[in-house]
């Protein structure tokens, strides 16, 4: 019955993770879309940020992998049932909240470019700082 939690945990990392990169793509995608009616030669530069959330995803799905990895039997996930719930119950958040806000760092990215702004170096250098929290997430949950 433990392994309930254990199993929990694993889908609150994956899940969660995967929703944050869904809305945060959505938001600058959504940007690019009303971006493209002013300035459709920018587009490559709409579809670089508007892509950037996607690796929240990424991250949940490899903290996911690892944690099965280290978790070859069923034995482990009944010993560590707690664990596992903490570590991919924390993941998951720091993933979803970070692929949210960094989508609407990229959305806003997306504005100024569609403005005629040169901004696109900044925004991605802007749009690094929610995701290196997602970056630290993974690395922690590697850790432990």
């Amino acid at each position: 019955m433990n392994e309930i939690l254990g199993y929990l945990g694993w889908a609150a990392m994956l899940g969660l993770a995967g929703i944050g990169s869904a809305y945060g793509t959505t938001i600058a995608g959504n940007a690019a879309e009303g971006a493209l009616k002013k300035n459709k030669d920018k587009s490559a530069s709409y579809m670089i940020l508007s892509a950037l959330p996607a690796t929240q995803g990424l991250y949940g799905f490899v903290a996911f992998l690892m944690w099965m990895f280290k978790a070859d039997n069923l034995g482990f996930i009944a010993e560590n049932s707690a664990v596992c719930f903490g570590v991919g119950l924390f993941v998951g958040l720091v993933c979803l909240f970070s692929g949210i806000r960094q989508g609407q760092v990229c959305a806003n990215g997306i504005a100024g470019i569609a403005a005629g702004h040169d901004v696109q170096t900044n925004t991605m250098i802007y749009a690094a700082l929610p995701e290196f929290y997602a970056i630290l997430a993974l690395v922690a949950a590697l850790m432990i």
